[in-house]
C-alpha cells in the first residue's frame, strides 16, 4: 500500500517549536524521536527541518516508518516488514531516506535513489533540469534550504512502493546478507 500521509500531519510538524529554545539538547544527533531533534535544533536552520520534514511525511509512502537513525530524522523499511534489516547492522531497519542539518546545510540521505543506477540517472537529470543546484554525493544531496529542493524531483524519488524498494534493496546486498534476511523472514 502506498498511500499519502493525512493532510494533519503537515499542521503537527509545524507545531513542534514555539520558537522556544529551552527544551535544546547538547546534541540533536541524539535525540529519541523526530520531534525531539528538531526542538534541539538551533533557530536558524529548524524551519527548513520542519518545511523538508513535511515535505517528507507527504511524499513518502506510509509503509515507511519514521524514526530518528543514524543522527538524522529516517524514513525506513519498518522490521515488521523486513526482520533482516540493514545488512550493515540487522538491527537497524533498512533506511529509504533521511533529512538533517549539518554545519551550514541540510542534508538528503536517498538511499531510494542511490540504489537504483537509473532511478539515481533519472533524478540527477530532473533536478538539474529544474534548475536548481545539484551538490550531490553518492546518495547525499546538500541544500541550503528547503526553498532550494525541486520538490517534483523529490516526489518522484520517493514514488518507490515499499515492495519494490526492498527488492532492489536485495538485488544489491551480498548473497549471504540476502540469504539472512530472507532466512529471518520466515
Amino acid at each position: 500500500m502506498t498511500t499519502a500521509r493525512p493532510a494533519g500531519v503537515l499542521a503537527t510538524a509545524h507545531a513542534v517549536n514555539d520558537g522556544d529554545d529551552a527544551r535544546q539538547v547538547a546534541d540533536p544527533r541524539r535525540a529519541a524521536t523526530a520531534d525531539d531533534y528538531i526542538a534541539a535544533l538551533p533557530a536558524a536552520g529548524r524551519g527548513d527541518v520542519v518545511a523538508l520534514r513535511a515535505l517528507m511525511r507527504r511524499m513518502i509512502p506510509a509503509d515507511y516508518e519514521e524514526m530518528m537513525q543514524y543522527g538524522m530524522i529516517s524514513y525506513s523499511v519498518p522490521h515488521e516488514r523486513y526482520p533482516g534489516g540493514y545488512h550493515c547492522d540487522p538491527k537497524q531497519p533498512v533506511p529509504f531516506a533521511g533529512l538533517a542539518l549539518r554545519k551550514g546545510y541540510l542534508s538528503l540521505s536517498l538511499f531510494c535513489v542511490y540504489l537504483d543506477p537509473d532511478r539515481k540517472a533519472r533524478f540527477v537529470a530532473g533536478w538539474q533540469a529544474s534548475g536548481h543546484r545539484l551538490d550531490m554525493g553518492a546518495g547525499c544531496v546538500r541544500v541550503k534550504s528547503a526553498a532550494a529542493v525541486p520538490t517534483e524531483v523529490l516526489a518522484e524519488a520517493f514514488r518507490f512502493p515499499i515492495d519494490d524498494f526492498v527488492a532492489v534493496y536485495e538485488a544489491g546486498i551480498p548473497a549471504s546478507a540476502r540469504r539472512q534476511a530472507r532466512g529471518m523472514r520466515g
